[in-house]
């Protein structure tokens, strides 16, 4: 069956209403730069009023940086929360329920100035951030188990494309004649609850993950059903033999908390692979162009940095478009290592760029092309990939502990970004992006010799890939371990 064929209505359907989490989750990424200004004065203003006196700039300055990156922390306690709610209630119910989350943040940041707290905006946030990590497990989750094989890279990097697109509907919003202003800023914020209400209203419409109907519940009868529905034909059993040998390897490879995982040599390798892609996505420097860009056009000499922002998110949203339809082509691996050197030679560029600004004028255009093709190229690798492979890298008794590890990773790597890198700017100036140079070069290097290619693989061929490699070293397992993780099977 070719491709085409298999993308029905139903299928764009459940994946299109799942990826209104990821654009959740970049909208509120996005949203809090464009407005800080205001949202500062607001603070001023609230504190004058209760204690009769202008807030000292440290004060100032701690607040602010509470508020955006408070929304990591709620990232990193969602993050590692996955597991609780995918196997109890299913996937398609966890985003359902996740959206309660969306509502009460939606509410506290919207009436945080009518309110005259600060600390309803910095709750807000934190709440918004559980939402956000919660997400980031349950979307890339659902979106592969309901995909077939053959378009499970493509869908995948609707993830990430709904996260772009989240980040550039905020900046847009964010324009000071729209509602980045002194009104509409906590609409701003609180717009959040649209989204939520479209997807309370579309994912009731939406079947249940296949994989989580047969595997958890044992429902064989449901999930065909819902499978026939999602690939728009009688002829299901290539799907559903998939899913039985999966489930036959799941008898021997029983549930999996996050410490067996940790402890069990078998998933070592996989493991290590995950986090390290997802230490590549946020170590790259990406959360350093996006958090601060406006103050890098501007020291760029840009007359109009806001403009310049948002024209980074369209060359944003423009490249993980094209990475959705080559990613099934070219591979992962291959687009992974693309990526990574493409941003490490861009970060070469800035560098060159923002430390000859003061010479050559014309450096400024330099260092705009330098951050348009950083984004690029983080778009077409770093960004998508690390989300949807770690879905592939393991079967599914690991991977909702897997994804919860991975998530946090992601958000803890996220924050300490956020927090560190106005500082390491301040003592590093123009050189700061020669860190990131360091960092991508041993991403792409371990890219290189660690990473599999997971193009076209079934769930369980890419588990047995592991568990060959891992079986090499044999004589470290007892009979009982190997049996019970099921390394004895399709070696």
């Amino acid at each position: 069956m070719d491709s085409g064929k298999q993308i029905t209505v139903s299928l764009m359907m459940c994946v299109g209403t799942a990826v209104i989490g990821s654009l959740q989750f970049g909208y509120n990424t996005g949203v809090i730069n464009a407005p800080q200004k205001i949202i500062e004065k607001f603070i001023n203003e609230t504190w004058f009023n209760r204690y009769g006196d202008q807030i000292s700039p440290n004060s100032l300055t701690a607040i602010w940086s509470i508020a955006v990156s408070i929304f990591s922390v709620g990232g990193i306690f969602g993050s590692f929360s996955v597991g609780l709610f995918v196997n109890r209630f299913g996937r398609r119910n966890s985003m359902l329920m996740a959206n309660v989350l969306a509502f009460i943040a939606a509410a506290l940041m919207g009436f945080s100035k009518m309110a005259r707290s600060w600390e309803m905006l910095i709750i807000g946030r934190f709440v918004v951030g559980l939402y956000s990590g919660l997400s980031t497990g349950f979307v890339p989750m659902y979106v592969g188990e309901v995909s077939p094989t053959s378009l499970r890279g493509a869908l995948g990097t609707l993830h990430q494309l709904g996260i772009v697109i989240g980040i550039l509907i905020a900046q847009v919003f964010g324009i000071e004649f729209i509602m980045g202003n002194d009104k509409l800023w906590p609409l701003l914020l609180g717009f959040t609850f649209v989204f939520a209400v479209i997807q309370c209203i579309l994912l009731p419409l939406c079947p249940e993950s296949p994989r989580f109907l047969l595997i958890n519940k044992n429902e064989e009868n449901k999930a065909k059903t819902v499978l026939k529905k999602l690939r728009g034909t009688t002829d299901v059993s290539s799907d559903m033999q998939e899913m039985k040998d999966e489930s036959r390897q799941m008898m021997r490879e029983k549930k999996v908390t996050i410490l067996e995982l940790f402890r069990s040599h078998l998933y070592r390798q996989p493991l290590i692979i995950a986090v390290v892609l997802q230490l590549s996505q946020q170590l790259s420097g990406i959360n350093a162009v996006f958090y601060y860009s406006t103050r890098i056009f501007e020291n760029a000499g840009v007359k109009q940095p806001v403009y310049a922002t948002i024209g980074a998110g369209v060359v944003n949203t423009a490249f993980t478009v094209v990475s959705l339809f080559i990613v099934e082509r070219a591979g992962r691996r291959s687009l992974h290592l693309l990526g990574l050197l493409g941003m490490a030679g861009s970060a070469v560029l800035m560098t060159i760029a923002l430390a000859l600004l003061e010479k050559l004028s014309w450096m400024s255009y330099v260092s705009i092309a330098a951050i348009f093709s950083f984004v690029a190229f983080f778009e077409i690798g770093p960004g998508p990939i690390p989300w949807f492979i770690v879905a592939e890298l393991f079967s599914q008794g690991p991977r909702p502990s897997a994804i919860a590890v991975a998530g946090f990773s992601n958000w803890t790597a996220n924050f300490i970004v956020g927090m560190c890198f106005q500082y390491v700017e301040a003592l590093c100036g123009p050189y700061v992006f020669i860190i990131f140079t360091v960092l991508l070069l041993g991403f792409f290097i371990f890219t290189y010799f660690k990473v599999p290619e997971t193009k076209g693989r079934t769930f369980d061929d890419i588990a047995a890939g592991f568990r060959q490699t891992t079986a090499m070293g044999v004589e470290k397992h007892s009979p009982d371990e190997l049996n019970s993780l099921g390394a004895d099977s399709q070696l």
